[in-house]
């Protein structure tokens, strides 16, 4: 892929920029106004088809920047705290996420499944693998746990109901950090 000009770039950036801004008010993806976005990030239409042929083309490029920016933050926060509480604040964030992405990404689940699932997966499952291993290293979570069984886990975030999410989230966030420590030593 060619590198973009600096202006394109820009541009581009702006563009996802709103978008995420839009996604994240949006209960359905039929509220998400492509020319909206265009206006707002201060290019024309034909500027934003250029970059986003379709509605779900920059659906999918905002939900694969986010589940970058996600993952990138599982390296800061094994640097920045201890284990235990890396993984602990990595799971909030991706509550936190998965609230804001609920309605809108239902509706392109299909288009999902391609290449951008296998590099969500991908992506998700490394950050998963870091914070166990740090946890590891710090004693805090079981030898026998893999980042695929931590995704299982957190699971319940596409069942708990938005009406749920402060009660529930936190209680089920701590049943699946207290089933991921060791057992205590005899």
């Amino acid at each position: 892929m060619t590198p973009l000009r600096a202006d394109a770039a820009e541009n581009r950036a702006r563009i996802l920029q709103i978008a995420k801004e839009v996604v994240s008010r949006a209960a359905t993806v039929e509220e998400i106004r492509l020319n909206e976005i265009a206006k707002a990030a201060g290019v024309g239409q034909g500027t934003l088809y250029r970059h986003f042929p379709t509605r779900d083309a920059l659906l999918l490029e905002v939900y694969r920047h986010d589940v970058d920016q996600m993952c990138d933050a599982a390296e800061a926060l094994v640097h920045d705290l201890p284990a235990d509480e890396a993984l602990e604040k990595w799971l909030e964030r991706v509550e936190e996420y998965a609230w804001v992405k609920r309605g809108v990404f239902a509706s392109v689940e299909a288009a999902m499944r391609t290449d951008v699932s296998e590099h969500s997966h991908r992506r998700i499952n490394e950050a998963v693998g870091l914070l166990l291993a740090a946890g590891r290293t710090a004693g805090t979570v079981r030898d026998d746990i893999d980042a695929r069984d931590v995704v299982l886990l957190i699971g319940y975030l596409s069942r708990v109901t938005p009406q749920e999410q402060e009660i529930r989230a936190p209680r089920l966030r701590s049943v699946v950090l207290n089933g991921l420590r060791p057992p205590p030593r005899r």
